[in-house]
């Protein structure tokens, strides 16, 4: 598996990345639960988020069981399940956005396995250019790690706050594409404030890897975009955007825009 930054990888996530870094910017990187509030909003959010200046877009796929999710993530899974959504229709929104952008699949890991084996080619067929599975750490299920490896998706990995130098080490070697720090421990859900300690983590795990770098968890304003672009490669936005398309969707595009904007002052 990948473990270095490919300008030269056929892989849209690489190639976004080296095109930032060669105009020293910074990815904003906007996650979306597929099928909230509905089918028809979540396309025109997906194709707002394009134009908003989003860089990557993480579809999370509504789980019936989203234990790493706060308040605002899992109502919406819940929301969007009662509607309809699942893997397979999730898959065929990404195909109907057809994004320039590039799409990681954000999943627990029953829906992919419920898919069957091949779920990550026709991912890929949809459009999707990487996984990132929340409760598969490094070393968990060899063989299932394996297997998401070897496809043609970048598989993205997760990094706690609290883990060890050698960890980082180990989880960035085994995974492709960006490396997801999380900004602190707990669900998901916005917060009012960075971590004091979280510049001190982040350098360490730019130490430990040539992988980009993107923090997420709590991030919900333009002010915590700009203090998180100063540290990271990128920044996650989540449960934030996820309440503001609640109201509307251009609630939801007007908060991108101000990250955006923030992450490029």
């Amino acid at each position: 598996m990948a473990s270095t930054l490919a300008i030269t990888s056929s892989n849209r996530i690489d190639q976004r990345f080296a095109q930032l870094r060669e105009g020293d910017r910074k990815a904003l990187v906007c996650y979306v639960t597929a099928g909230f509030p509905d089918l028809d909003r979540s396309l025109d959010l997906l194709l707002g988020l394009e134009d908003a200046g989003a860089d990557v877009v993480e579809i999370g796929i509504p789980f019936s069981d989203p234990i790493a999710d706060g308040p605002v993530i899992q109502q919406s899974s819940q929301q969007a399940l009662a509607g309809g959504m699942n893997l397979d229709r999730a898959l065929e929104l990404v195909g109907r956005a057809s994004l320039k952008i590039p799409v990681v699949l954000f999943s627990y890991l029953n829906p992919l396995l419920a898919a069957g084996n091949g779920v990550l080619a026709r991912a890929a067929d949809a459009g999707v250019d990487g996984v990132l599975v929340t409760d598969l750490p490094v070393g968990a299920d060899p063989e299932r790690e394996d297997w998401l490896g070897a496809s043609d998706l970048a598989f993205i990995r997760l990094v706690a706050p609290t883990t060890p130098v050698a960890r980082m080490t180990e989880i960035a070697r085994n995974g492709s594409g960006f490396v997801y720090l999380i900004s602190r421990l707990g669900v998901t859900g916005i917060q009012t404030g960075v971590p004091t300690d979280l510049p001190r983590t982040a350098q360490l795990l730019r130490g430990a890897t040539s992988l980009p770098v993107c923090i997420g968890f709590g991030i919900s304003n333009s002010e915590h975009a700009r203090e998180i672009g100063r540290i990271a490669d990128g920044v996650v936005v989540g449960s934030a955007l996820v309440s503001a398309v609640a109201t509307s969707v251009e609630s939801a595009l007007v908060l991108t825009r101000s990250m955006r904007t923030a992450l490029d002052d």
